[in-house]
């Protein structure tokens, strides 16, 4: 079957655009051939610095003809209302409608119509103008002297010409006849813009990526990822270095040039007293290269590579030289932003801070500090870590946002926190915590691991989540602008990775007082309220904990069946809790306990409902008849007793031991004995007995909350 070749080819496509362009070049397309009834075999989309490319194969020649059957009106039915249906079904007359027979409803007109199918190419030259001139980018505006035509194509950059050609492998393809903003598709594209500017004429994809290749472009974008990564690679190895590897300014890079040449510069050695950070990002940021270390000693060499788009003819020497100039003067900017900073104590940064807002309903960064000074010194002792040292880290951690360095690259706070803490002769975990305050940032993130970091990094995300809570500004949908739920993922990995017992609600009720104090959140947080939405905001770091345990293979109901106890706000102990049911629930006495404490809650919520009360008394031992009530009284006592000992001591796989041991007497039970008694007294006696192993089973979790 036919295949469809599709460029776009214009002045440039920013890097950071080009990725998702293809993509949604590729989407758009093969959407609409499918709404046009044209399934395709497969496709696929490419982006350089300069065009857009697009191939789908195995499209059908022609659509497939459609039939449809339109019911119409009743025989003898209103003459307007005949007319409409023969003129909306395009019937000269009655006579070239078939009547369906119905002998309850009457009989009906019915119009058979026949469409036939167009052809490809007529589809395609309807369609890609359209996709062409709705083509979503983040900016784009009007170009050139067409511009000021009415309707004038808006594109992200001045859009110079269009291949569009369809057809047979073996066969000459057909030119897909449209153009756009006086841009005709054709057969026509370019090589690379100084190496093989001229007109290059192309038929199907095969020929257009192969004469692209001899042209001195390389379309596919993961090729010139791989040429650049190796020949760095080997590069920085032939010189006795490694190279430091970048996927984010890979990716860029690759965006930048359709023909990479690499080469290597230096830079004087001076600048090597520089954190090893800032020349990173001054050189990465600045210059788009990539940095070299010793791989003895891993630390930066006064040399970079950079990726050029072009094989010069001096062997790269003035491009080469072009890069260092730049780079030296970047550098030397970097050193005295870094120098200068050095000349000034961090402490006396802080003032600032009081004229700074952090947000408008939650105060200055200065009152901000201040709390997550009072809270780290609070959470301290609860995570092993000095008092002291922490309110000291916490008083610090921000002052950074305030320097020079920081200032020219945000990415680096915290970690300028630590060598400007260091330098001014802080204690080692004091430093430390600047940097890793912040921490995790994502799901691949380190946590923090020294008790100082951890207080502090505790205290600042819950700071914020109890601010925001205050001021009712929660994450709604996919909007999370203050990146709460990764505030809270933050505290659940800190928490639980470090092993820490801490009682959330508490700490987030004692906190919002400090709020309340400054007149911050007085409604939501005074009084009776205080407590709620502290448990509201418990509910979302369950919420957190269940994206978090699913992520790594957990159910995430069995999160509902702990967190429904009463109490649990111990993250620790939940994901405890949680991995000893999963793996309870894997075998089969718990899958059969799970199985009859269902029942059990099944039967009690019926005769509750129908009943109007509620079996939540003791059962009366006098009135046991059967054997099986016995064995199951005994079991639940037996297993209470157990389970309930062994949570004490925090070992949950043993209550699940303990809980196996009700499995017998719960199945002989509903083996042998009727709940539903003649007499209403057994009756009754019996509901309560099954309450009993909803009671029991609760010692663990509410198993009512957990699916089959």
């Amino acid at each position: 079957m036919p295949d469809l070749l599709l460029e776009l080819f214009s002045e440039e496509i920013p890097a950071r655009m080009q990725a998702k362009a293809a993509d949604d070049l590729r989407r758009m397309v093969t959407d609409k051939l499918v709404s046009e009834g044209l399934v395709y075999e497969g496709a696929k989309a490419f982006a350089t610095p300069r065009r857009l490319s697009l191939t789908v194969h195995g499209i059908p020649p022609r659509q497939s003809d459609l039939k449809e059957e339109r019911k119409g009106p009743r025989v003898g039915g209103p003459d307007a209302a005949i007319a409409g249906f023969l003129k909306s079904t395009g019937l000269a007359s009655l006579d070239q409608a078939k009547i369906q027979r119905d002998p309850k409803k009457g009989d009906f007109y019915v119009a058979l119509m026949e469409k036939p199918g167009r052809a490809t190419l007529e589809v395609l030259a309807d369609m890609l103008p359209v996709i062409i001139r709705t083509f979503p980018w983040p900016k784009s505006m009007r170009w050139g002297e067409r511009s000021a035509r009415p309707g004038a194509l808006q594109w992200v950059r001045p859009l110079h010409s269009i291949v569009a050609t369809f057809g047979l492998e073996t066969e000459e393809p057909d030119v897909v006849k449209f153009a756009v903003d006086g841009i005709a598709a054709g057969q026509i594209t370019f090589g690379h813009r100084f190496m093989a500017p001229a007109p290059i004429s192309v038929r199907r994809f095969e020929d257009y990526a192969a004469k692209l290749l001899h042209a001195k472009v390389v379309l596919d974008p993961e090729r010139r990822k791989d040429t650049i990564l190796t020949d760095a690679q080997q590069l920085a190895f032939a010189q006795g270095f490694e190279l430091v590897e970048d996927q984010g300014l890979l990716d860029e890079v690759a965006g930048l040039v359709e023909w990479p040449v690499v080469a290597m510069g230096s830079f004087e050695q001076e600048f090597l007293s520089i954190p090893p950070e800032v020349i990173r990002a001054t050189i990465r940021n600045n210059m788009k290269c990539f940095v070299v270390r010793d791989p003895a000693t891993s630390k930066l060499t006064n040399k970079f590579i950079l990726t050029a788009n072009i094989e010069a003819s001096d062997g790269g020497k003035e491009i080469v030289g072009g890069n260092e100039r730049v780079i030296r003067a970047r550098l030397s900017d970097a050193k005295f932003f870094y120098q200068s900073d050095l000349k000034r104590k961090l402490e006396d940064r802080l003032p600032k801070f009081d004229g700074i807002v952090f947000h408008e309903k939650l105060g200055t960064q200065g009152e901000r500090i201040r709390r997550i000074e009072r809270l780290a010194a609070e959470i301290a002792p609860l995570v092993g870590a000095d008092i002291e040292k922490a309110k000291r880290a916490a008083h610090l951690a921000k002052a950074d946002l305030l320097t020079e360095v920081v200032g020219e690259f945000p990415e680096l706070q915290g970690l300028m926190g630590k060598y400007y803490a260091l330098a001014q002769g802080e204690d080692a975990s004091v430093a430390a915590a600047s940097e890793e305050h912040y921490k995790p940032q994502g799901p691949n993130d380190r946590v923090p691991s020294d008790p100082v970091s951890v207080a502090v990094a505790l205290a600042d995300k819950i700071d914020t989540l109890v601010g925001f809570w205050a001021i009712d500004e929660k994450p709604t949908g996919s909007k999370d602008p203050y990146a709460l739920r990764r505030a809270a993922l933050g505290v659940i990995r800190v928490l639980v990775e470090n092993l820490h017992k801490i009682h959330l609600v508490s700490l987030l009720d004692e906190h919002a007082e400090a709020f309340r104090m400054t007149g911050i959140g007085e409604i939501e947080w005074a009084g009776r309220q205080v407590r709620t939405s502290s448990v509201d905001l418990l509910a979302f770091f369950a919420d957190r904990l269940k994206v978090q345990l699913r992520d790594q293979g957990a159910r995430h109901d069995l999160v509902d069946a702990v967190f429904a106890l009463e109490g649990q706000d111990d993250l620790l102990m939940v994901v405890r809790r949680v991995e000893a049911l999963g793996k309870f629930l894997d075998t089969e006495d718990g899958k059969n306990l799970l199985a009859g404490t269902k029942r059990a809650a099944n039967i009690l919520r019926i005769e509750e409902k129908k009943d109007g009360k509620v079996y939540d008394g003791p059962p009366d031992a006098a009135l046991y008849s059967l054997p099986e009530e016995k064995g199951l009284a005994k079991a639940i006592d037996q297993v209470k007793a157990e389970a309930r000992a062994a949570v004490a001591k925090e070992d949950f796989g043993g209550a699940m031991t303990a809980m196996a041991k009700l499995r017998p007497a719960v199945d002989a039970f509903f083996d042998k004995v009727k709940v539903n008694d003649d007499d209403p007294k057994v009756r009754e006696n019996r509901l309560k007995l099954l309450n009993q192993i909803r009671a029991a089973t609760r010692a663990v979790a509410d198993f009512s909350k957990i699916q089959d």
